[in-house]
């Protein structure tokens, strides 16, 4: 069955290795089935954003979810995927206990990175106005929390400066210094303007870079070549495959609605034989049918 073939503990090495050989695509994915079609495509690594967590439970991204809510979508994703995941753990779900907690559930749920934000509860979507960030000395405290929290080694701990949309850039570098100097492995610069501002950051920050490409925001729609060149070693797109399934969504029930028939529309939809052979039905068929044969032999 799927979750046995993909199975084991080494994601986080995987990743670092991935990170070592060069730039790491990686997709948002939002719950098992979007991983298998993630999977389906080459992506080596992915990626659950915190507002996508909330935006499938119809909930802006406002710190409405919880950590049991974050835990059991990574959970679900590594019951069916093999693929090292970096989670979206917003500001650490509260105080510095508290992270020191979510970075243990969440490795022992299955994941291999997290990212940590430096913004005060509520927070609120990096690319809006109106964000506020806590003092740097908190943020240093949550970051060595979560690091000498992790049992695996090689679990990656990023932390995320929303500090250019507040201060200015040179905050943004400031703070990611600081950053690294309490053990941060990598560093996620939120809601930059411009090329040119994602270059100098990456000239005055060393180490492991992540770059959101996220749509709508601030920051301009760089490719994943081009950020590599420039310096980042991960590139996240948190939310574009969770957009692009909410409009066709959108799309589907108009026209069922109009036309009370799928009839118009259906070759544009996966097939049963699609979708079984996504997520690998015939295997727990097989399994199904092997422990029936077992049983069958013990009851001789």
């Amino acid at each position: 069955m799927t979750e046995i073939m993909n199975g084991g503990g080494s994601d986080p090495t995987e990743l670092r290795r991935l990170i070592s050989r060069g730039m790491v695509v990686t997709p948002g994915v939002f719950n098992g089935i979007s991983a298998l079609i993630a999977e389906k495509h080459g992506f080596r690594a992915l990626y659950l954003s915190g507002s996508g967590v909330a935006g499938g439970m119809g909930l802006p991204d406002l710190s409405l979810t919880s950590l049991s809510d974050v835990v059991e979508e990574v959970r679900r994703i590594k019951l069916v995927s093999g693929l090292p995941l970096i989670v979206d753990v917003d500001t650490g779900f509260g105080e510095v206990l508290n992270v020191e907690r979510t970075l243990k559930e969440i490795e022992r749920a299955g994941a291999s990175a997290i990212h940590i934000e430096d913004q005060v509860l509520p927070k609120k979507c990096g690319h809006l106005e109106g964000k506020k960030l806590v003092e740097v000395e908190e943020m240093v405290e949550k970051i060595q929390a979560a690091s000498k929290s992790k049992k695996n080694k090689d679990f990656i701990v990023i932390a995320r400066t929303d500090a250019r949309s507040v201060d200015g850039i040179d905050s943004a570098i400031e703070r990611a210094k600081l950053y690294q100097r309490a053990g941060a492995d990598g560093i996620f610069p939120e809601a930059l303007e411009s090329e040119e501002e994602f270059k100098e950051f990456a000239k005055k920050v060393k180490g492991i870079l992540l770059a959101n490409m996220t749509e709508f925001g601030k920051s301009p729609l760089l490719s994943a070549k081009e950020l590599e060149k420039l310096g980042y070693r991960i590139v996240i797109f948190p939310l574009t495959a969770f957009r692009g399934a909410l409009k066709k969504i959108d799309e589907v029930y108009s026209d069922l609605s109009k036309k009370g028939t799928q009839r118009e529309f259906i070759s544009n939809m996966m097939s049963r034989k699609e979708y079984y052979d996504l997520i690998n039905y015939s295997s727990y068929e097989d399994e199904d049918k092997k422990l029936k044969e077992k049983s069958t032999k013990i009851m001789r």
